[in-house]
């Protein structure tokens, strides 16, 4: 599921929300738990439905075809988003690779 996403000035306009998955529980630590089939990393800002930045993702564990994320949650109740689908920030970028000689 691909959401429009190009409000902030420092986002290319061809940024866009890609789902990352349903919070499963909340850690003791006030961290949200999601299982995804994209790994992210560390620091990679997580916005919800409404693209507000809910956190940062804080780790990444668990077996590599299905890891989980553990994000810091730095708005809201973190209890409340139980069960929401969260989504990151996918710029379509044309990614050029270092020339071989």
């Amino acid at each position: 599921m691909l959401i429009s996403f190009s409000c902030l000035g420092f986002w290319r306009h061809l940024a866009t929300l890609r789902k990352i998955g349903r919070v499963i529980h909340i850690s003791p630590g006030k961290k949200a738990v999601i299982r995804t089939t994209r790994p992210l990393k560390i620091g990679e800002k997580v916005f919800d439905g409404n693209k507000k930045v809910i956190g940062r993702v804080s780790d990444v564990f668990g077996p590599i075809k299905a890891p989980y994320i553990e994000v810091n949650i730095e708005n809201g109740e973190p209890s409340n988003f139980v069960g929401k689908i969260l989504y990151h920030v996918s710029s379509k970028q044309n990614k050029r690779g270092k020339r071989r000689r």
